[in-house]
């Protein structure tokens, strides 16, 4: 009997470990930083996109990969995780996924559907929702999709500049259950807006948008082509930790410009890596044959593109929206967001590509 206890006895330490660790996953969350209301958004055309004022995006808050393929190689062959042998056909058909129609929002959709949101009162939505991501330690993808969510609602639904935080916060709730293991609760984001809704407001508002998309909510987004782009660009001499978080801090800025929904998300994240290049080595040019072959964009596609980008990352665009700004100054980061741009980008560098650097 005696060695059966024993036996027995480290099963059950494991069994009541594996229990306090799922109890600890479905606490609340506490201690949030930030509990802020984004109503008073008819003081929103103080904020300019084109960067000509200084109006801090909070005073305007109530109280505020493929292997051999065409006979290149992105060097993942060996990383089963990367699904080479599989990453060709993967990507081939996200790039035809991404044109359909059901993924895409209407890239005119705030001239010709809303009466009552401006591109201005989105930055500023999309700029709270980077801290609130940060707040809840989101993955980048439920922020990605969140933004898609939005885009598409408003695409197809008249909505009031009031219920614009509230379509902002059911949009995360939807991509936290479709991307994250434990997501915020549906107090906490009502928490979070300093309870200017009801959990019955979010939920309807959720079901509302879950039925405006159909309930497609896998599209592709930036991320997803992002992930592979880098990987090629880490094939040459770029360093290569501040190569990966320069295109995700110049992502998430592309995210604030209402220019840029026009843009495919394989286009912006070629554009990301065009400019992450050319910011870390000015002197060379940041495309080659390996990331046209990739990429399927030459550099003549995304010129318009990183033209937004960099001004963005200049701040002559969205110079007030700063949470993406203040997430990149982080040391975690490589403080990437306070690296300099040059202030020109050399007509020489959109010519076509015909021979790898």
């Amino acid at each position: 009997m005696e060695n059966k206890e024993n036996c027995l006895r480290p099963m059950r330490q494991a069994k009541k470990r594996a229990a306090e660790a799922i109890a600890a996953q479905h606490q609340p969350l506490k201690k949030l930083r930030k509990r802020v209301v984004l109503g008073e958004l008819q003081n929103l055309s103080n904020v300019d996109l084109g960067g000509t004022k200084k109006v801090n995006s909070r005073v305007t808050l109530k109280k505020c990969k493929g292997g051999d393929d065409g006979g290149q190689k992105d060097g993942s062959f060996d990383d089963p995780q990367m699904c080479a042998a599989y990453a060709a056909d993967i990507y081939e058909y996200l790039r035809e996924m991404e044109k359909q129609e059901k993924w895409r929002p209407l890239p005119t959709y705030l001239e010709k559907v809303q009466k009552d949101v401006s591109a201005n009162m989105r930055g500023v939505l999309v700029d709270w929702l980077v801290e609130v991501a940060e707040e809840y330690k989101l993955l980048s993808d439920t922020l990605y999709l969140t933004i898609s969510y939005i885009d598409r609602f408003l695409s197809m639904n008249v909505t009031s500049r009031q219920r614009l935080q509230l379509l902002g916060v059911s949009s995360m709730l939807i991509a936290s259950k479709y991307e994250e293991i434990s997501p915020p609760l549906v107090k906490d984001f009502c928490y979070i807006t300093d309870n200017t809704y009801k959990k019955e407001d979010v939920v309807k508002m959720e079901a509302d948008v879950l039925k405006a998309l159909n309930f497609e909510m896998g599209s592709p987004n930036i991320k997803t082509f992002l992930r592979r782009f880098t990987k090629i660009a880490q094939e040459d001499e770029t360093p290569k930790l501040q190569l990966e978080f320069l295109g995700c801090y110049l992502a998430e800025l592309s995210l604030l410009d209402y220019g840029c929904v026009k843009f495919l998300p394989s286009l912006v994240a070629a554009a990301v890596i065009f400019l992450t290049k050319f910011t870390l080595q000015p002197k060379l040019h940041p495309w080659n044959s390996n990331l046209q072959h990739y990429s399927g964009y030459v550099p003549t596609d995304l010129k318009e593109c990183v033209t937004i980008i960099h001004e963005l990352q200049l701040s002559k665009r969205g110079k007030s929206l700063v949470a993406v700004r203040d997430k990149y100054k982080q040391h975690k980061f490589k403080c990437v967001s306070t690296l300099s741009a040059p202030m020109s980008i050399p007509d020489s560098f959109f010519e076509d590509v015909k021979h790898s650097n």
